[in-house]
């Protein structure tokens, strides 16, 4: 075999041999990045957060209600777009569902001046080192996670969502009289 030959062989099997660990990487970081993942009819994880009221909210605390949890955050066009609908939704469900959006992880100045900017009424907590976040698998946003009066997971939406779909979700974690 000749020198150029040799050569060519090992440029290829080091090609090959990177092209191998980029594949395995990206296996390895997909599957990581779903551990935290909530999946539809197991139990939701429990957290507690500070809403910016200074009220506790336990998830755990809310078994007999059901519970809807927005993750958003002040950057996101599609989280802006749905915080009214998510609002009305609020004001026509609250004596039945609850409710806590989570912001992720922003200054309490910013969070606080998009809610007076757009006049929300319902529990905002900041997920300050994204533990709940994480908790949740959460990646893109807006994620909604909708939780029934036993503590289930009922449905995980992520991204936007239209009029129509926040009643009917907030519809569908109301309990049975």
């Amino acid at each position: 075999m000749g020198k150029s030959k040799k050569k060519r062989s090992i440029i290829r099997f080091t090609v090959l041999f990177a092209i191998v660990c980029a594949i395995g990487y990206t296996i390895y970081a997909n599957a990581a990045s779903k551990q935290g993942a909530v999946k539809v009819g197991e139990p939701a994880t429990n957290f507690a957060l500070v809403d910016l009221e200074q009220e506790r909210f336990e998830l755990g605390q809310n078994k007999g209600k059901g519970v809807f949890i927005n993750f958003w955050g002040t950057f996101c066009e599609p989280c802006e777009r749905e915080m009214p609908y998510i609002e009305n939704a609020y004001e026509q469900y609250k004596d039945e569902v609850e409710m806590i959006a989570v912001n992720v992880d922003e200054a309490p100045l910013t969070v606080q001046s998009f809610i007076n900017r757009h006049g929300l009424t319902f529990p905002v907590a900041i997920d300050e080192r994204r533990e709940v976040t994480r908790a949740y698998g959460i990646g893109p946003l807006p994620a909604t996670i909708l939780v029934d009066e036993h503590g289930i997971v009922q449905k995980v939406h992520t991204g936007a969502m239209t009029e129509e779909m926040v009643h009917e979700f907030f519809q569908s974690i109301v309990p049975d009289a």
